[in-house]
């Protein structure tokens, strides 16, 4: 009988251990979301950035030129 009770008391302490991370777990991840929930990806960066990709190309490429271009860098 007492080894019985051992183990009810081993296999309660092991599920509120479970169950203690999990919700921590979970109110963490809740947590982080509403961190970075109003975070704007979106808006122009500040300070000295520089445009990368400018919609008026120098020289005039085909769609061939392109994808050509494409996968010869792999990308």
């Amino acid at each position: 009988m007492v080894q019985w009770t051992k183990m009810v008391f081993r296999t309660i302490k092991v599920f509120l251990l479970f169950t203690g991370c999990t919700i921590l777990f979970y109110y963490a991840l809740i947590w982080f979301n509403e961190e970075y929930q109003d975070l704007h990806r979106y808006d122009e960066p500040s300070g000295a950035a520089v445009k990368v990709n400018s919609a008026v190309s120098k020289e005039d490429s085909s769609w061939k030129d392109r994808i050509l271009l494409f996968y010869l860098n792999g990308e």
